[in-house]
């Protein structure tokens, strides 16, 4: 199926058929001796131009912040009053980016997925209509914007590199190609090609 004639019903099916990545990447190891926390993140998905589009978060620079001027998805910690990793990823991404809850459709989920700083995080698919006027919140987000789906699924535009963190042995990572000035790589990549994978766009 092209992408363009991807409809939010057919993505649904994709979501709920997909079993999860034919490789499961290795796990990593807790580098930063933080306890385990569950969390969610929303893949934010929209239609224009005749493609549909993802939409990133370039986060705030810190200087105790690991993951401070990379690209992610909106999302974070899993708060009590959540009760669900969609409830924390709709909150997290109002909170972040100004997206109202209530403009989002949710399609559906990808496996959780752990990060290197000890996170288990639930991926969150939802869909909103554009345009969009977004409000980023200046002391997490940097920068919004998005990447069409179909650059996403060229395989031409990401590579595995080996990555050694902390003074470990190299793991395989991945990273895309520069898009508008912006580096997607590590565990947003991941999640990304999880995505592609699911949708049956990974070639």
């Amino acid at each position: 199926m092209a992408i363009r004639d991807l409809s939010e019903e057919a993505i649904r099916a994709f979501l709920e058929a997909w079993q999860g990545p034919r490789k499961e990447a290795p796990r990593p190891v807790n580098l930063f001796n933080r306890p385990r926390r569950e969390a969610g993140v929303l893949i934010p998905m929209t239609r224009f131009k005749d493609d549909w589009h993802l939409v990133f978060i370039r986060r705030t620079e810190h200087e105790h912040d690991h993951h401070g001027g990379q690209v992610a998805f909106p999302g974070g910690g899993i708060d009590p009053g959540d009760r669900t990793p969609a409830r924390a990823a709709l909150r997290e991404a109002h909170e972040e980016i100004g997206l109202p809850p209530e403009r989002v459709r949710i399609l559906g989920e990808l496996p959780r997925a752990h990060s290197v700083t000890n996170y288990v995080v639930t991926p969150i698919v939802g869909s909103f209509d554009w345009p969009v006027s977004f409000q980023p919140e200046p002391g997490e987000v940097a920068r919004v914007f998005s990447i069409p789906l179909s650059w996403l699924a060229d395989r031409g535009n990401h590579e595995i590199r080996y990555r050694s963190l902390s003074n470990r042995n190299p793991r395989p990572v991945i990273y895309f190609n520069h898009y508008d000035g912006e580096l997607l790589w590590g565990f947003t990549a991941r999640l990304t090609l999880n995505l592609l994978e699911a949708l049956g766009l990974d070639g």
